[in-house]
């Protein structure tokens, strides 16, 4: 027979405090975890409660929108700027020649502005429905309760996710134009040098037409650059800052992508789920 610690302390107190009545008490069982006699979570069941509520598709996705977002507005901005500069300086000495270039980035910096707000808000409107969503998939407050209202919701943001997901691959095969520009006149300057060093063909007659990528009209002065005015440009801090800058932009707009094609699973699997459980009761986890 084992003596338990509270019929322990029962016979300590018959010992010290001796009574001809005798005393009647009912078995107490060991506690036996971190719950309570009287039923009550401890913090170790509390906080496995709350961790499980936490939708963690989402708060990856968050992370890894808010990352892209700002990699991509923050050097898309400044490399906008760089490129501006160094068609003027090289490429277009005529202002009215590139003029029409200068709006179109001028109105694409204010586009980024509103892009990054925008997303900001999105991302955290998104990662409240998904703990709204896991807590009501989990039933971690109680029984499972939902509305046409709420599953309406829902729908709406898949659908809008699914929108930007699209919209967000269109942006990112756009990022990669200045990065392939931009690449093209870095391996033009490369075999200028190589020439250089083995001395077989001169450097001259090498040249860059920014022309034939339309972005100037073909009237533009000089529009080309060749030799060693190429190479000087290649040297440019303007020229090294905005062709990396690019590819950064480029490399926040994939990781952008990646993050809504996560929003697409998490949101379309919460959505099917309460769907699916507003008409019948049964076990299904997140």
């Amino acid at each position: 027979m084992v003596i338990t610690r509270p019929e322990m302390e029962i016979g300590r107190y018959h010992w010290m405090y001796r009574s001809s009545r005798p005393h009647r008490y009912h078995h107490v069982p060991a506690v036996r975890g971190n719950v309570s006699p009287l039923g009550i979570q401890g913090c170790f069941e509390c906080c496995i409660k709350c961790l499980g509520g936490v939708p963690y598709a989402s708060l990856v996705a968050t992370i890894l929108c808010f990352s892209g977002v700002a990699l991509f507005c923050g050097c898309g901005h400044v490399a906008l700027t760089g490129t501006v500069s160094i068609l003027e300086q090289h490429f277009s000495t005529t202002a009215s020649d590139h003029a029409l270039l200068s709006e179109v980035i001028q109105l694409m910096q204010y586009v980024i502005y509103g892009i990054a707000s925008f997303f900001f808000l999105y991302g955290i409107i998104l990662l409240a429905e998904g703990f709204y969503t896991t807590s009501a998939v989990k039933e971690l407050h109680g029984e499972f309760k939902t509305t046409a209202c709420g599953r309406c919701i829902s729908g709406m943001f898949v659908f809008l996710t699914y929108v930007l997901g699209v919209a967000w691959l269109g942006v990112f095969g756009f990022s990669a134009v200045p990065v392939f520009m931009f690449y093209n006149i870095w391996s033009t300057c490369e075999v200028i040098k190589s020439l250089q060093i083995n001395m077989t063909v001169p450097g001259d007659q090498i040249c860059v037409d920014i022309r034939q990528y339309g972005i100037i009209p073909w009237n533009a002065v000089p529009g080309k650059a060749c030799g060693p005015i190429l190479e000087n440009i290649c040297n440019t801090n303007e020229f090294y800052m905005s062709y990396h800058l690019f590819i950064v932009a480029c490399a926040g707009a994939g990781a952008t992508v990646i993050a809504l094609l996560i929003y697409m699973m998490a949101t379309t699997y919460n959505y099917a789920v309460l769907k699916f459980k507003s008409r019948e009761d049964c076990c299904t986890k997140f």
